[in-house]
């Protein structure tokens, strides 16, 4: 490497959004924290691992952000067809946990690529809208083909089954679909469709999927049963008031009242240990990252970087509102982790890829990026 290059490399490692980065790094140190005080005061099974994980992600993170951005124009699409031979692979060979059949074995290591298929999408979405001409967005043939790179990925983690996960990623093809500039009857009618297709999509969930919902409509209905979960979650979030209980004080998940207590329902510790205040503080922290994120694709020269951004802001939005609002009752249990706090290797390494390409887009905010309408080069 010539010193020009080592110029240009440290130039672009100055140019990183370090507000960005603060909030992130906050928001998983609280997540280690938590992890920690769910393990009764232990770095050992989850903050440490969690840690870990994070600090091996850095090089990574650092890698994609200061990678010129028009390298992964190229590579956009070729990423969207590894995620899903993935999921196929999934289907196929797939380590089959918790009743469901959503990782793969990589080195030892169990991985859930529908976590990645989220970023692939982004990416896919982005450069399609970026190539094509802004004045044929609306026309329906144009729609067809990233209905079909939507729809594709949904099916195949749906039938895993993975209902959360399956819901973030047609939200956020959606999402991008609008930020693109797709009418808003299209998308009514699109949800009238979807609306009609509810029975159909009833008739081929799973039994413990249906009980959600019912669990959801009536949890006193089986407290000890199917119930057990939002009734425990609930009792702790309220028990913490205002203030909370005190670090490692909570009485829900110190007792193992608390199930998947370092997984789904970490915003529930968070909640009994340091009551409302606390909830906000990371609430803030969230909203914050979503806002960058935001702030960051208005500010991108190239509709690529805008796309990008504001489709990392979305699923970072789905992930927090989801959790939050399955935690506390308001929506039926899916299990959908938050970001950065609950336990989980494919969850932050995705998550924090997200955000490198956040970062990624703000340090080449001013680079143009061709758009070619040879769509598949």
């Amino acid at each position: 490497m010539t010193s020009y290059d080592e110029t240009r490399l440290l130039a672009k490692f100055s140019q990183l959004h370090f507000g960005l980065i603060f909030l992130v790094c906050a928001v998983s140190a609280a997540g280690f924290a938590m992890l920690y005080s769910a393990a009764g005061g232990s770095w050992e099974p989850w903050a440490g691992r969690q840690l870990s994980r994070f600090l091996m992600c850095i090089p990574v993170v650092l890698f994609i952000a200061v990678t010129d951005i028009r390298l992964w124009f190229k590579y956009a699409y070729k990423a969207y067809f590894i995620g899903l031979a993935l999921l196929i692979i999934v289907e196929l060979i797939g380590f089959v946990g918790m009743g469901a059949q959503r990782w793969v074995n990589v080195g030892g290591v169990n991985f859930q690529p529908s976590e990645m298929m989220k970023i692939f999408l982004v990416l896919a979405l982005a450069r399609y809208f970026h190539t094509i001409h802004q004045q044929n967005t609306p026309h329906l043939a144009f729609l067809i083909p990233p209905g079909i790179m939507i729809v594709v990925p949904v099916a195949l983690v749906l039938i895993q089954p993975n209902l959360g996960t399956s819901f973030v990623i047609l939200m956020t093809g959606i999402g991008i679909m609008f930020l693109a500039g797709i009418g808003w009857k299209k998308f009514v009618f699109a949800g009238c469709v979807g609306l009609a297709c509810l029975p159909l999509l009833w008739a081929n969930m799973h039994d413990y999927q249906k009980r959600r919902v019912f669990t959801f409509m009536n949890p006193e209905s089986d407290p000890l049963g199917s119930g057990y979960n939002i009734m425990q979650s609930k009792i702790a979030i309220g028990s913490g008031a205002l203030t909370g209980k005190g670090f490692m004080e909570g009485s829900q998940s110190q007792l193992s009242f608390l199930p998947e207590k370092e997984t789904d329902f970490i915003f529930t510790v968070l909640s009994e240990e340091f009551g409302f205040m606390g909830s906000m503080t990371i609430l803030a922290l969230y909203l914050g990252i979503v806002l960058v994120c935001l702030r960051i694709a208005l500010r991108s020269d190239s509709y690529f970087g805008k796309l990008i951004a504001g489709g990392i802001a979305i699923i970072l939005f789905l992930h927090v509102f989801i959790n939050m609002a399955m935690v506390m009752g308001l929506i039926p249990v899916v299990g959908l982790p938050l970001p950065l706090l609950s336990y989980g290797g494919s969850s932050m390494i995705s998550m924090l890829i997200a955000i490198a390409f956040v970062l990624n887009v703000y340090v080449h905010q001013e680079v143009p990026v061709r758009r070619a309408y040879d769509i598949f080069d």
